[in-house]
């Protein structure tokens, strides 16, 4: 329904559901997504202190681990490469260890896909690329619980990213700095954990989520000793596809087949 006034200059109609009703709306729901992600920075604050502290204890010049810091924006990427930086190793073998040890983005990009298809593929790289653990797991969270914005989703994760991305540059540069100050056995990297253990936990209210989950972590436990951290891609392959499988032949509800 659009809501209606009238234009005391000319003596008309005027809608109120143009353009600037259309950027209010946006406006709202990227301050709606901001809000969204405040439980969970203290995770990706925890991850960002743990990035910036092992580039400058791993051997990293200060002005290169900033700027490490300020491109990549991915932990795991960020710590997988730091020693075949420091060894000197070939910059394609650098770059190929970064793309497999975020492989797991793709499967994550995959499962978006629905809520952002219909965006131009400018807009859909940008958000992808600022997309993380946190945040991918926060928008999934809020899908299966019906309570994403009707309109304007890309705007809602915007603000997400937004504030995550704010958070981990503050926390890596944080650790950058004050490396030497921070002891290595603080154990920053398991608070991280945590706070995604924390996002994960909750959604596990079905038996295709609590199947796939077993599954991925055990594939994920039994290939740890592969190279370039592909067990944890193998494990989300395998945590999937147990998923899936399991929702395809478990019983249906004879009432909700009637009625569909």
């Amino acid at each position: 329904m659009r809501a209606l006034g009238v234009d005391a200059q000319y003596r008309r109609l005027v809608s109120a559901s143009g353009p600037g009703s259309d950027a209010a709306a946006r406006h709202a729901a990227f301050r709606a997504g901001r809000l969204a992600i405040l439980p969970y920075l203290p995770g990706s604050c925890a991850w960002g202190l743990v990035s910036g502290v092992a580039m400058v204890k791993g051997g990293l010049d200060v002005p290169w681990a900033i700027a490490m810091s300020m491109m990549v924006n991915a932990a795991s990427a960020q710590l997988a490469a730091l020693p075949l930086i420091v060894a000197g190793a070939p910059l394609w073998v650098i770059i190929a260890t970064g793309f497999i040890t975020n492989l797991r983005f793709v499967i994550y990009s995959a499962a978006m896909r629905p809520h952002f298809a219909h965006l131009a593929l400018k807009r859909r790289m940008t958000l992808g690329f600022f997309m993380t653990d946190f945040t991918f797991v926060r928008f999934m969270r809020a899908a299966q619980e019906n309570t994403l914005p009707a309109t304007h989703r890309d705007s809602w994760f915007a603000g997400m990213v937004s504030m995550n991305l704010v958070t981990w540059h503050v926390s890596a540069l944080t650790g950058i700095v004050g490396a030497s100050y921070i002891p290595t056995d603080w154990g920053l990297e398991f608070t991280g954990t945590l706070a995604l253990v924390a996002l994960v936990g909750p959604a596990l209210n079905m038996r295709p989520a609590v199947v796939g989950a077993i599954t991925g972590a055990l594939v994920a436990l039994l290939a740890h000793g592969l190279p370039y951290k592909l067990g944890l891609f193998a494990g989300a392959i395998a945590g999937i596809l147990a998923a899936t499988l399991t929702d395809r032949f478990r019983p249906r509800d004879p009432s909700a087949a009637e009625a569909a």
